[in-house]
């Protein structure tokens, strides 16, 4: 699992799990409060993501544990984007997963998707890591702000389609937010 270096992994699983295990995530809106307002362009535009590169305290812990029956999944060895949310991404989001909150969807649907989102690099403002072996991932250093987690995950012990999973978090105050998929 790949963490900024000023985040020991050890400790942030585990403040992450200790999180989990209080259903809390700090202060921040109550889960059914609307998500904020988001500004700038719905066209692709650089300077809407200028705040995403700024040094900020906050990390997030993730953890996959998508299932479909007694099917699990796993991203072990898969990329996992960090994407920050502009009106730009949230169009994208719209169009490739049908949602801004959340998704799980079949991976090849997604990719068929993808000619109706709207056009625009967001790469050098996305942040990337690894998934581990056991399905873990943490990104460290960010400003506050929300963001989009993503990654592709497959079938565990069975021949099926691989599944695109998407989820916005939200990270403030210098804290850890653990996330799960």
């Amino acid at each position: 699992m790949h963490v900024s270096p000023r985040v020991p992994l050890s400790g942030a699983l585990a403040l992450a799990a200790l999180l989990a295990a209080c259903g809390t995530t700090g202060p921040g809106p109550a889960p059914s409060a609307p998500p904020p307002v988001v500004v700038g362009s719905a066209n692709f535009s650089a300077a809407d993501f200028a705040w995403s590169q700024r040094p900020g305290g906050n990390i997030i812990a993730g953890k996959v544990a998508y299932r479909q029956g007694a099917t699990r999944f796993t991203c072990a060895g898969a990329s996992v984007v960090l994407t920050p949310e502009t009106a730009w991404s949230v169009r994208r989001m719209q169009a490739l997963y049908g949602s801004v909150e959340r998704a799980a969807l079949p991976s090849d649907e997604v990719r068929a998707r993808t000619p109706r989102a709207p056009p625009g690099d967001a790469g050098p403002f996305v942040r990337r890591t690894t998934c581990d072996e056991a399905d873990q991932f943490a990104f460290g250093g960010l400003p506050d702000g929300a963001w989009y987690a993503i990654t592709i995950v497959k079938p565990v012990g069975v021949t099926g389609p691989n599944v695109a999973l998407m989820k916005r978090i939200v990270v403030r105050g210098g804290r850890m937010v653990p996330l799960a998929l």
